[in-house]
């Protein structure tokens, strides 16, 4: 008895290997929509099998660390170096051995509206988040890149708490004073799975900060541009002035002041 088309798409769906005998079964099937169910399937199992090879290509200094006898890995990401308002945020992120989540990536590279989803499963599946953040006076009073250096440390001592102890750390070009081994990476986020864990936490625990901002200080458009000098925040510069949360030290605002 012929199989329905709605069957064959059923049977398909269990299908994960291109050298699965039934393939060649099915190709002899002339019905276009066969031909149309086949050819689909096939398109979604090349996307995956490309998804699990980029995804392993990102481990591979997990792995390395692994190892050589490393338990406990830990990633690390800051966002917010470049806004004229808001805080840095650093996050500290232990993912279990082996995870990785389909579509992490460094959070830049990923559709905003992908960002929420993929901070739900790292929250569910990481065995440890720590978050730091640093605020606008003590970026003006130490300056950024001592600002990030603290936000990270705090993110570490914050992961802590919650009882999980890194015995290695993976951070995003950046060396730590502290006397975890570590190893920084240059695009980290793009390079290790632990880092872009780190990069969408970071990146979602700031956007939501920079949202509740705008509702504080109307007029600047906050939540669309998280603190960056966007046409629409400087016009609001030129408009209202300078707020609270507003980085003395970086331009234009220095000089308007």
């Amino acid at each position: 008895m012929t199989q329905t088309i709605k069957e064959i798409k059923d049977n398909l769906e269990a299908v994960t290997d291109l050298s699965d005998p039934l393939w060649r079964k099915l190709e002899q099937d002339e019905r276009q929509g066969v031909k149309k169910a086949i050819a689909r399937r096939k398109k979604v199992i090349e996307a995956n099998r490309k998804e699990e090879q980029r995804l392993e290509n990102m481990f591979r200094y997990e792995r390395d660390i692994y190892q050589q006898g490393y338990h406990c890995i830990a990633g690390i990401d800051e966002v917010g170096r470049g806004p004229l308002a808001g805080p840095v945020v650093a996050a500290c992120v232990v993912l279990p051995k082996n995870c990785k989540i389909k579509g992490l990536n460094d959070s830049k590279k990923i559709p905003k509206s992908k960002h929420i989803t993929l901070f739900e499963q790292i929250k569910k599946q990481a065995m440890g988040i720590g978050i730091g953040i640093v605020d606008n006076e003590m970026i003006d009073t130490i300056n950024i890149y001592q600002a990030t250096k603290l936000a990270m440390l705090e993110a570490i001592n914050n992961l802590k708490k919650v009882e999980v102890i890194p015995d290695y750390l993976l951070i995003d070009a950046m060396t730590l004073d502290i006397s975890i081994p570590q190893m920084p990476l240059i695009k980290g986020d793009a390079n290790s799975l632990s880092i872009a864990a780190a990069s969408i936490i970071a990146k979602v625990t700031r956007d939501q900060l920079m949202m509740s901002y705008d509702q504080t200080y109307p007029g600047y458009d906050f939540a669309q541009n998280a603190g960056y000098g966007t046409k629409k925040h400087l016009q609001g510069l030129k408009n209202y002035g300078v707020t609270p949360i507003h980085r003395k030290s970086f331009e234009p605002i220095k000089s308007m002041l």
